[in-house]
């Protein structure tokens, strides 16, 4: 079967929006449905709906005098996580390839977004027989390494609202799926430093995951090693990997300004 392109799936209510968004982005002044309607072709009751949306997800602001639109606060808050996140990669990247270079298995760079923990960055090891893993992936912050070490350092508060336990699954025999066994987990993970993943996402693969702190000492993101579980083993595990994923996320904390 063909395989078809992008564009076939696009949405067209979804993509009007984002036009919309584009051409209040290419002016300095505030635009009116009117004008929004002529350059955009399309039907003023579209637009004012398209606005009305937009508007109750604080992504453009309307003024009351005028009652035209501009772009709302937060467009910009998704720009500046965008230059955060560009940046702390940016700084972490030669940390990751030192770190893949020492123990040659995959590494990576996750940060925690609600119940997923998403891959910033990933590093690739020279192994015929590797984990895939790449930069936009999505795991369950419960079933993944760099998700448990972020969670381990988040209050129980959090971590009941960040994981909605009607929704928990088990992906493997070892998928933890039990609210309290999983918080007991979690005053382990904290008490050690670090977090591993023993095929609890999927079976033949491990992951040992540490935390990443800014100035202010909060855990921002986790790096993490990724690799098949019959070469990762327990010695490859404690005798290499850790003491090197460790040191690695101390460099990585001390670049964002973290001090102990």
């Amino acid at each position: 079967m063909a395989k078809r392109e992008k564009s076939s799936y696009t949405i067209k209510s979804v993509a009007h929006a984002l036009a919309v968004l584009e051409e209040l982005g290419k002016e300095g002044d505030e635009l009116g449905v009117s004008e929004l309607s002529r350059r955009l072709n399309l039907h003023k009751n579209n637009i004012f709906r398209l606005l009305a949306t937009l508007e109750t997800r604080g992504y453009v602001e309307q003024n009351k005098e005028t009652e035209n639109y501009r772009l709302g606060l937060k467009v910009l808050e998704l720009a500046q996580n965008f230059l955060r996140q560009m940046n702390l990669v940016k700084q972490i990247r030669p940390i990751l390839e030192e770190l893949v270079e020492k123990v040659q298995e995959n590494a990576g760079l996750a940060v925690l977004r609600d119940q997923w923990i998403v891959y910033l960055d990933v590093v690739e090891a020279p192994q015929m027989v590797k984990v895939a893993c790449r930069v936009g992936w999505r795991i369950p912050a419960y079933a993944a390494a760099s998700g448990k070490v972020q969670l381990a350092y988040r209050s129980i508060a959090d971590v009941e609202r960040l994981i909605d336990w009607k929704s928990v699954k088990a992906f493997t025999p070892n998928t933890i799926t039990d609210k309290e066994a999983f918080l007991k987990h979690l005053e382990e993970v904290r008490d050690k430093g670090y977090a591993l993943d023993n095929e609890e996402y999927e079976e033949g693969v491990r992951c040992v995951a540490v935390p990443v702190r800014d100035y202010t000492r909060r855990v921002i993101a986790a790096l993490s090693v990724q690799a098949p579980a019959f070469r990762l083993t327990d010695e490859k595990l404690y005798n290499e990997v850790l003491p090197a994923l460790k040191e690695a996320g101390v460099k990585a904390s001390h670049k964002l300004g973290y001090t102990a």
